[in-house]
């Protein structure tokens, strides 16, 4: 296996613009669930997805028959996205979105100790340990107040958000250690689309959730938001990205969605945005560089 190549400007520039849509996706999510139930919502994001990259992915000419031993893993890949969404539906609802998104963020460092000892070439070295350690205290710091909200918080809650967390780490071990890391992106996420949208509606049903309740122009509008520019787009590019780079350099910008989401919070639904925000976005910024900070072996 080769090294994974050093992220440049161009790869920091498309990865900080993924995280700025999946956090305003954050907020879109809140408009789409005012109209439709949530795990039911996530249910038909992807159904719609997957058609819209399978139509994609076509027209492309992208080999998602191929014999390329990967539909079994595929499945496994889909089981552990809906166990990362119904942990994270199921565990908002009983903890505050600030735990939430804190709890979720442990996935850097699944995905980075994984990478580490089963991904030969990619050493979690002290420092890139230090960087996403500097990320994770600038979250923490964004997600402050929300934080010290203890009546609104449940240990289940918490730890059904740490679940999907972990769920969102394994998703990029599994792909950087298998044929699924040779695989097509579009056909990668096809797997994850496709295998986790029964187990999705089977848990929408079994919990009882309403379904469709109102479809009015800005529900349909930020659905739409997640599904094409949150899945279609930015999921896909993000396991292009990671055929090449590493788990922990890709993961490190991913502290930038939540905090991003706060700011979208503040300009889209007028939520406050505390001074924190700003200090928080400069500790992720060390903690990204830190990451991908070239070792004295690579520095030219």
């Amino acid at each position: 296996m080769q090294s994974p190549k050093q992220i440049d400007l161009r790869a920091a520039a498309i990865l900080t613009l993924c995280c700025l849509i999946w956090g305003t996706g954050m907020v879109m999510i809140k408009f789409a669930n005012a109209g439709i139930s949530p795990v039911y919502n996530a249910a038909l994001r992807s159904i719609m997805a997957f058609g819209v990259l399978f139509m994609f992915a076509w027209w492309r000419g992208v080999k998602l028959f191929e014999r390329d031993g990967t539909v079994w893993i595929g499945c496994v890949c889909g089981i552990i996205f809906s166990i990362e969404f119904i942990g994270l539906y199921a565990g908002l609802a009983l903890t505050t979105a600030s735990r939430g998104t804190l709890f979720m963020h442990a996935a850097p460092f699944i995905a980075a100790a994984g990478e580490h000892f089963l991904v030969p070439g990619h050493r979690l070295t002290g420092v890139r340990l230090l960087g996403l350690m500097a990320a994770f205290l600038g979250l923490a710091l964004a997600m402050g107040e929300g934080l010290m909200a203890q009546n609104q918080t449940s240990l289940t809650g918490d730890m059904l958000c740490l679940l999907g967390g972990i769920g969102w780490g394994m998703i990029t071990v599994v792909v950087k250690t298998t044929r699924l890391r040779t695989a097509p992106p579009e056909k990668t996420m096809l797997y994850q689309l496709g295998f986790s949208t029964p187990v999705l509606l089977a848990w929408a049903w079994y919990i009882g959730e309403a379904g469709i309740t109102a479809l009015t122009p800005t529900v349909i509008g930020a659905f739409l938001y997640t599904v094409l520019l949150v899945v279609v787009f930015g999921y896909t590019v993000w396991f292009w990205m990671m055929r090449t780079y590493s788990a922990a350099s890709l993961h490190a910008f991913t502290f930038l969605s939540p905090i991003f989401g706060v700011i979208a919070g503040h300009l889209i639904l007028g939520e406050r945005l505390g001074a924190s925000t700003i200090g928080a976005l400069g500790l992720v910024a060390i903690g990204i560089y830190l990451v991908n900070r070239p070792s004295p072996a690579t520095a030219p």
